[in-house]
């Protein structure tokens, strides 16, 4: 996997020196950076990316290395710890890079949304057992909080003044309220066009907000020369050299699903593929309650799901490729259209790996699926959670999920932020006098 993921990765790593993995830095339960292609180790610092083969880095901690853990850090102790905690993420401090006193600083405190038991939705598919994770609860309504939050603290060890992003609109929107939230300065920047929602959500916080003429991928580049420049300097990109922290916030979803289910892995979970770091970090999440106890060890399948109109991982995993080959983005769900997602070969691993697959559905598909979800269940899903509970409507229909298995299907984020998706088929059912007269002549059927 080596060769295929150097094409994909920024290269602004001049300034980069292999180091020891001692740190002056306090990140909790973290040790060091381990890079996910040659295993090199580093330091934890504000680095993204291995000088020896160019993979991306992650969080290592002593359960992913070897090391060795106290007895209050496994089993029912670190289970019991947890769920005296505080009702967002921060629960789960133990098992995340921040400082133990997390929760006591001014942040969002994101997570613990509701995981929801949809039994309206499960019959309509012909499933037995269904639930919907809503992340639309979060304080901007996505789940960009949870990885948002990881990284604020991080910037905050590293004594970045500045929070940046290159953003589909939902993450410029998490960048800017955390930022203002913790009395930091906040530039994003969008690819222009953008549902207009999530523009006043990310402009609303008060902070710059940069619309660049072209996809998500051509802001990507122009965020890459940007923290190489002089004028970056101070800059936290969220997503860029602290993206080993960021990413750590989308384990907190599989902890919540876990512990929501009774301390229990799903069979089936479904989860929406942009850059695939919320794939892949689920993912980790569910081995890390493994290895240390929280749940017993069992089969789960992992599936990835796309828009048809950006589908460049699904088609690499028909095709039975290794390699993901970037497409230019169109489609209605546009906090998905990255047309080369850099975990796109690593959701193609966890998904062959765990026997799940990676689908894609057309825009009327994800309009359809978002219609369904509110119809059954009263969950208005942004586009995003139109692509997830469509593709499980189609892998229910051909077979490739068990209807009697325990399956999660995610929505992550709020539907009032895409409502142009939506709007052309919004209409009052009937227009009318105030009258009952006129009421019964609309609807016969109700006298």
């Amino acid at each position: 996997m080596k060769m295929r993921r150097k094409a994909s990765l920024f290269m602004a790593l001049a300034s980069t020196e292999s180091v020891s993995t001692s740190t002056p830095y306090d990140f909790g339960p973290a040790v060091a950076l381990s890079c996910r292609e040659c295993g090199a180790r580093y330091a934890l610092g504000p680095e993204f990316a291995c000088i020896e083969c160019f993979g991306p880095l992650e969080v290592a901690y002593p359960w992913s290395t070897g090391g060795e853990l106290r007895a209050d850090q496994v089993g029912e102790a670190l289970r019991a710890r947890i769920e005296s905690g505080p009702a967002s993420i921060w629960r789960y401090a133990p098992l995340l890079p921040v400082p133990a006193d997390v929760a006591a600083k001014p942040n969002l405190a994101p997570g613990w949304t509701k995981l929801v038991k949809a039994d309206n939705l499960a019959r309509e598919l012909g499933l037995r057992s269904l639930h919907v994770k809503d992340d639309s609860g979060n304080p901007t309504h996505s789940f960009k909080d949870r990885v948002v939050a990881i990284a604020l603290e991080a910037a905050r060890t590293f004594g970045f003044h500045t929070l940046s992003c290159s953003s589909t609109g939902n993450l410029a929107g998490a960048v800017t309220a955390a930022a203002a939230r913790a009395g930091l300065d906040a530039c994003v920047f969008i690819p222009a066009g953008l549902e207009e929602a999530k523009i006043v959500m990310a402009s609303i916080y008060g902070k710059r907000l940069v619309a660049i003429e072209g996809t998500y991928d051509d802001v990507n580049r122009f965020c890459s020369e940007l923290i190489g420049d002089p004028i970056g300097e101070g800059w936290g990109f969220v997503n860029v050299n602290l993206r080993p922290y960021y990413a750590e916030g989308s384990k907190t979803l599989a902890y919540e699903i876990a512990e929501q289910l009774g301390w229990r892995l799903p069979d089936n979970v479904v989860i929406p593929v942009a850059s695939g770091s919320q794939l892949t970090k689920i993912d980790k999440g569910f081995q890390e309650l493994i290895k240390l106890g929280l749940v017993e060890e069992k089969p789960y399948r992992i599936f990835g799901a796309q828009a048809a109109g950006c589908a460049p991982v699904s088609a690499a995993f028909k095709a039975g490729h290794d390699v993901v080959r970037p497409v230019r983005p169109d489609t209605i769900a546009k906090s998905l259209a990255i047309g080369n997602p850099a975990d796109g070969p690593y959701v193609l691993d966890i998904a062959r790996r765990t026997g799940g697959a990676v689908e894609d559905v057309t825009d009327e598909e994800i309009v359809d699926a978002v219609h369904l979800l509110a119809r059954t269940e009263g969950i208005f899903a942004e586009t995003a959670g139109g692509v997830t509970v469509g593709v499980l409507r189609k892998l229910v229909a051909d077979g490739r999920i068990d209807p009697d298995a325990e399956t999660v299907v995610l929505n992550t984020g709020d539907g009032l932020k895409t409502l142009d998706a939506f709007s052309a088929g919004a209409r009052p059912t009937a227009t009318i006098r105030p009258s009952l007269d006129a009421f019964r002549a609309a609807f016969p059927d109700n006298s």
